[in-house]
């Protein structure tokens, strides 16, 4: 099973349920930081941290609006979750193996 070098921070930054539904939001829409705060009941200081977490797992890319250079929209990047998703399928697959040998061994037991 081979997994990529980023797969640890891309489990770490959704490890906290918060920035799971940030993602989650995020993914309905790119929004601002300052509406993510509101719609999540955070202070920004605390968005800011998880926005910095989830944009160092891999997963969101900011851009600015040409009207105020001071707002960050955030959006998920494309493919952010591709080697995760490829790891899971390689994991699921091995352990469907493992219990289809292990079926098979209990079955051949059988008196």
């Amino acid at each position: 099973m081979s997994a990529a070098p980023n797969i640890d921070a891309t489990l770490a930054a959704l490890a906290d349920p918060i920035r799971r539904r940030a993602v989650e939001l995020i993914g309905a829409q790119p929004r601002p930081a300052g509406d993510l705060a509101a719609a999540l009941d955070l202070p920004a200081p605390a968005m800011s941290r998880h926005l910095r977490i989830l944009k160092q797992g891999g997963l969101l890319e900011e851009t600015h609006p040409e009207y105020d250079a001071r707002v960050r929209i955030y959006s998920l990047r494309p493919g952010a979750m591709d080697a995760l998703k490829t790891w899971l399928a390689e994991t699921e697959e091995m352990w469907a193996g493992q219990l289809a040998a292990f079926k098979t061994h209990l079955e051949q037991r059988k008196p």
